[in-house]
């Protein structure tokens, strides 16, 4: 399967406004909140006793309901409430610099639109199912809020020392396709796995990929993939371990090492030293979609 290529948004005009357009939540069409509403209940129904347990409680707190593609405004209000953060509506994928800006500032972008029928399956590039669904909730998380604005951050730092790629790994592995280790199992966090439909099952369940605990120079030197399931998993064991292994002393310490020796790790390849976790067992809706 070819590489999906991503279009980044150039527009002088939204430029200007570091590309935050209007939601346009009026235009909205009764066939797009339907849409919502499918989503929502099918990943709800799938996330039960997969997802990190912050994640149904903010969706509470929050009010992110099954109706409605929620209004980003209203959102940003109760957002804002619990840890300081807005949502700010964009278009599409912005450039890097305008991303890590965002972050910086506790602004999260928000895609302003949502997925074809076609695409209910799957989709490669981030809308407002994946975007609010399933990244808001996590930012309405303290620990998980502050680890956000500080990878923001440490990417604009990255853009200065030529070590993008690398940050952007931390947050691919993070962010987007993270695992929580708890006495009950592995449990999901990364809004990529949570927006997923049969990564949400396979990325816990399957016995084939791999789910290292984390290691933040293991995780720099490892490049991802995108346009299929994960071959290797990063798990954690708390959001202070993120927060102190992320820290800008440790970050701009594997800056120097990487720049110094730029070794890379293949995605699907064990690494010396890796700690893996074994899989939680498999559940009759693993079993009908991976087996049947």
């Amino acid at each position: 399967m070819p590489e999906p290529e991503f279009k980044f948004i150039q527009n002088k005009n939204l430029e200007k406004k570091d590309y935050v357009v209007d939601q346009g939540y009026e235009e909205l069409t009764a066939e797009e909140h339907d849409r919502w509403r499918r989503l929502y209940r099918r990943q709800m129904h799938i996330l039960q006793g997969r997802a990190v347990p912050e994640f149904f409680e903010n969706i509470e707190i929050l009010k992110i309901a099954e109706k409605n593609i929620p209004n980003y405004e209203e959102l940003s209000d109760r957002l804002e409430d619990v840890t300081g953060w807005r949502l700010v509506p964009v278009p599409g994928l912005v450039p890097d610099d305008v991303f890590f800006k965002h972050l910086a500032n506790r602004r999260f972008p928000a895609t302003n639109w949502i997925r074809s029928e076609e695409q209910m399956d799957y989709i490669v590039e981030p809308d407002a199912f994946h975007d609010v669904f399933a990244h808001v909730p996590m930012i309405a998380d303290e620990f998980f809020a502050d680890y956000l604005q500080q990878y923001g951050k440490e990417g604009l730092e990255a853009l200065k020392r030529g070590t993008l790629k690398n940050v952007a790994r931390v947050y691919w592995y993070t962010v987007e396709f993270g695992l929580f280790k708890t006495d009950d199992g592995l449990r999901i966090y990364g809004a990529g796995i949570q927006s997923s439909k049969t990564e949400s099952i396979y990325s816990l369940e399957s016995p084939k990929p791999r789910r290292v605990l984390f290691d933040v120079d293991r995780v720099m030197r490892t490049d991802y993939i995108i346009y299929t399931f994960q071959p290797t998993y990063f798990v954690i064991d708390s959001y202070d371990t993120l927060i102190e292994q992320t820290s800008p002393d440790v970050l701009r310490e594997k800056y120097e090492e990487i720049l110094a020796d730029p070794l890379e790790f293949e995605p699907d390849k064990p690494v010396p030293g890796d700690r893996e976790v074994p899989p939680n067992p498999p559940t009759e809706m693993f079993r009908h979609f991976f087996t049947a």
